[in-house]
């Protein structure tokens, strides 16, 4: 007899001993465990194994019913294959809500109260034969008290993740009742995925009873990509030592987001930053134009001066009222020994070349615009002469990127005259911001 005969020999009398014996049962060698378990995470029989085995491919449920005949799943009809199965279980079944119990958010698993319950392991095969074995269970000193999240909201539900200082970030924050395993605040993306929100750890401890912040700001600081324009869940989870799950959502929408990108054109042919004389007597004016791009895909925000306005060579943009403004990108000019960094600064637009968000003025991806400003020489600015003179463009309390400092130098010659000749330039009115 060939080996493969006699498996398929020895194969039949089993199935046959089996068959004559009644063992044909689709659920087979039930046990729970313990008959008394207390889940309250003291490490002292808070679980208990839940073992059974399968003989065919079926869908099963696990449940505890108490004397009410209420039902609450553990498993609610899992498809598993046929062989061994065993599973710890703590207590925790489905979320379910009390009578008349007011609890901020969605229980999504939840404790057992205290009493007996009757278990029950149930399987259905794929010709609907179901089989189903009981027992008895008592859970004692439960620590069913929930991790509730209470009072959970957005300092915001609209914001601009794109650096422009203006609505980039948006903080949750909530109040957490217990003592938590795990406290995860998240958004969900269009996919579905859960994008991780940071804590902003203060006085309470992370996991600990009491008020928690969380700050988002599309990943931009990061310089990632934030979700796309639309409206989004902003989710927390909290789940307690026991394994009780709770969860908050409210809506947030996230509008002209992305990160900012910008840069001064250099054109096919001439200079990137172009000035209009290489020697300037005392007195006179030096004029400057540049091109700005934004090849990003996000609008960025600019401030003034306006371009066209002229400095003395002793003011800077403080001196006109235009103070740092975060966020905002100004196109400058710098040069070698400045006690201010980039002092002469203007607006990367003209109205015209502007688009108006709420209070603020923005160029728009894809868009250009060229800047031009003058600088009127009223003294020898700096040790050197001719003294280096470049262009920086600016996103203030941001960042100066490489590509966009000590762009295109020139050397300009200030024209000075013996000390008993040194002209005395006119003063004029400073063009100082105007205050609404």
């Amino acid at each position: 007899m060939s080996i493969t005969a006699l498996i398929f020999v020895i194969a039949a009398i089993a199935v046959g001993w089996r068959l004559m014996n009644g063992d044909n049962s689709l659920l087979r060698d039930v046990m729970v465990g313990e008959s008394v378990i207390t889940p309250n995470a003291d490490g002292d029989n808070d679980a208990t194994p839940i073992q059974y085995q399968l003989s065919r491919n079926a869908v099963v449920s696990i449940y505890f019913e108490n004397s009410s005949g209420d039902r609450f799943y553990f498993r609610d009809n899992k498809p598993r294959g046929a062989g061994d199965y065993e599973v710890l279980f703590s207590g925790v079944v489905d979320g379910y809500r009390l009578p008349d119990e007011t609890v901020s958010g969605a229980i999504l698993s939840r404790l057992l109260q205290d009493g007996s319950y009757t278990w029950t392991v149930s399987a259905t095969d794929e010709d609907r034969v179901t089989e189903r074995i009981q027992g008895q269970i008592v859970i004692q000193d439960a620590d069913n008290v929930l991790p509730e999240m209470r009072n959970f909201t957005l300092s915001k539900d609209y914001f601009t993740p794109n650096r422009d200082g203006i609505d980039d970030r948006a903080q949750a924050q909530l109040y957490l009742t217990k003592e938590v395993a795990e406290l995860r605040v998240f958004l969900i993306d269009l996919d579905g995925l859960e994008i991780p929100i940071s804590e902003l750890e203060r006085d309470v401890v992370a996991g600990m009873p009491g008020r928690h912040y969380f700050d988002y700001e599309g990943g931009v600081d990061n310089g990632e990509t934030p979700p796309a324009d639309g409206t989004y869940q902003i989710a927390a989870v909290a789940q307690d030592l026991e394994g009780q799950r709770t969860r908050v959502e409210e809506s947030l929408t996230i509008e002209y987001g992305g990160v900012p990108r910008a840069d001064i054109f250099a054109p096919p042919t001439g200079d990137t930053v172009q000035f209009d004389a290489t020697a300037v007597a005392l007195c006179d004016t030096l004029y400057v134009t540049m091109t700005v791009s934004n090849y990003g895909t996000t609008p960025i925000r600019t401030s003034g001066p306006e371009p066209g306005t002229v400095y003395d060579s002793d003011w800077n943009y403080n001196t006109l009222g235009w103070h740092t403004e975060s966020g905002a990108w100004r196109a400058a000019i710098g040069f070698e020994n400045e006690l201010t960094n980039y002092p002469f600064r203007w607006a990367v637009g003209n109205r015209a070349d502007l688009e108006q968000i709420g209070d603020y003025y923005y160029l728009m991806p894809g868009n250009r615009a060229t800047i031009s400003g003058g600088i009127r020489l009223v003294n020898v600015f700096g040790d050197r002469n001719p003294q280096p003179m470049w262009a920086g463009l600016i996103h203030e309390d941001v960042e100066i990127a490489q590509f966009n400092t000590h762009v295109d130098p020139h050397q300009i010659l200030v024209d000075i005259p013996d000390a008993g000749n040194m002209p005395s330039c006119e003063a004029r009115e400073i063009p100082l911001k105007s205050v609404p």
